[in-house]
């Protein structure tokens, strides 16, 4: 049998070539999802009872999310950066250690700071956990197939954290908050974690075999468009700068990031809080809040690959107008059928915007900095919790009410929608973006 004429070409990316590997990183972000999805139903409806939060006291409660948002942006970026040094699947198993204190300061808590504390790992864990899995997805996949590869990846990981809303709500009925929380993370930890050091390999070989393949023309398929600007091997601080503020279309999907976990804090702390306040169960609750997060996981199915085909410019742009638009529904609106209406609207615009966010980082990120790349547009994303939480926490607490916290999202949804559609470039190879001078002189 011949040798192969160079060692990269063991390394093909492909869907259906690595199949096995595609899905057992489907299942890790699947448990990584499980573990965040176990707090966004049960702590904010029992943070008064349990751990003497007062009721009215809305930037002290949202001060778990704070601690989470920091760490998590951080931990990004220094998971994309390290990740390519040492590798995809050592970070993910740093991530799930991590996340082995967290049920027990759960558990034992007896103030809100040591939820304040939990929320901590949490964030190392989210931050190493969940950025591999999508980074090992990218690796391994064609650019062609990166809106199925990141929305199969975001459907598994915001799938889990709606039916852990959903689970936790009825053990908590059952056995009480405590309890609930720490045996069903402790057994999703460690069946993160067994699986992980048994099952998943190793990818960074794929994306060094994708950037020798560009350097020596031996690409097929749609030529990417990578944004230019850096050398072929930056230091972080040139990757974090050129993302963040410097090219205009990642600079704008950062922004997008920002504004969509700004929602996302909402619905985490202050949606359940609100539908508590209006009458329903921790049950109810947890079928609200539990039919966003499973709408949101489920229709990723549909959106990664929509975009695939018109670009990913559109969705990202519909998704964020159809999520404030949900937003501004559940203050308009009564009822829990209504309630239920307003979550998946906002389920499916998170589906929308999502994963198309993330591809379109991939798309123009070069392999041999795409996980640096990948992580700053995170480590912004990621930071809208904490900004998310310290602006909402203040506006609800400045008024006494919650609903202007909603407006407020609602507004800042329309308006990084509208940002996005006048400063961002479809990214996706096979489609031609809306062309400005500097545009084509950035592509070239």
């Amino acid at each position: 049998m011949t040798a192969p004429a160079s060692p990269h070409d063991r390394y093909v990316q492909g869907i259906r070539i690595n199949l096995g590997q595609f899905i057992w990183q489907a299942v890790q972000v699947m448990f990584v999802g499980l573990v965040i999805g176990m707090e966004r139903n049960v702590l904010p409806v029992v943070a008064s009872a349990d751990f003497g939060v007062p009721k009215t006291s809305f930037l002290y409660l949202m001060s778990f999310v704070i601690s989470f948002g920091v760490v998590k942006g951080a931990l990004n970026f220094i998971a994309g950066r390290l990740s390519e040094r040492i590798g995809r699947k050592t970070v993910l198993v740093l991530g799930w250690l991590a996340a082995l204190p967290i049920p027990l300061l759960i558990y034992f808590a007896p103030n809100w700071w040591w939820i304040v504390a939990a929320n901590l790992f949490l964030g190392i864990n989210q931050g190493f956990a969940w950025s591999m899995t999508v980074t090992s997805k990218v690796d391994i996949t064609r650019p062609e197939q990166r809106g199925l590869a990141t929305g199969i990846n975001e459907f598994a990981g915001y799938a889990a954290v709606g039916l852990a809303g959903i689970v936790t709500g009825y053990l908590s009925h059952l056995y009480g908050p405590r309890a609930a929380l720490l045996g069903f993370a402790l057994v999703v930890i460690a069946l993160g974690l067994v699986t992980a050091i048994l099952f998943v390999h190793e990818t960074l070989p794929w994306a060094r075999a994708e950037s020798h393949r560009h350097a020596t023309d031996q690409h097929t398929g749609p030529k990417p468009r990578f944004a230019r600007g850096l050398s072929d091997h930056p230091t972080a601080r040139q990757v974090f700068l050129f993302v963040s503020f410097q090219h205009p279309t990642f600079s704008a999907l950062c922004g997008a990031g920002v504004a969509n976990k700004v929602a996302d804090t909402l619905l985490w702390v202050l949606f359940p809080l609100y539908l508590h306040q209006q009458g329903l169960s921790l049950v109810q609750i947890g079928w609200v809040t539990g039919v966003y997060g499973l709408v949101w996981g489920a229709s990723q199915l549909w959106t990664g690959p929509l975009s695939d085909r018109i670009g990913r410019k559109k969705p990202v742009v519909a998704g964020l107008w159809l999520l404030g638009a949900g937003i501004a529904g559940v203050m308009l609106a009564h009822g829990i059928a209504a309630w239920l209406l307003a979550a998946a609207a906002m389920g499916v615009g998170m589906a929308l915007l999502y994963p198309n966010l993330i591809a379109a980082v991939a798309d123009i990120s070069h392999p041999n900095w795409r996980s640096s790349s990948l992580g700053t547009y995170r480590y912004w994303r990621d930071t809208g919790y904490a900004l998310g939480a310290l602006a909402l926490g203040l506006i609800a607490q400045a008024k006494g009410d919650m609903a202007p916290a909603f407006w407020f999202t609602a507004a800042l949804l329309v308006l990084s929608g509208g940002w996005v559609l006048l400063r961002a470039e479809e990214t996706h190879p096979r489609l031609p973006p809306r062309r400005r001078p500097e545009a084509v002189r950035a592509s070239m």
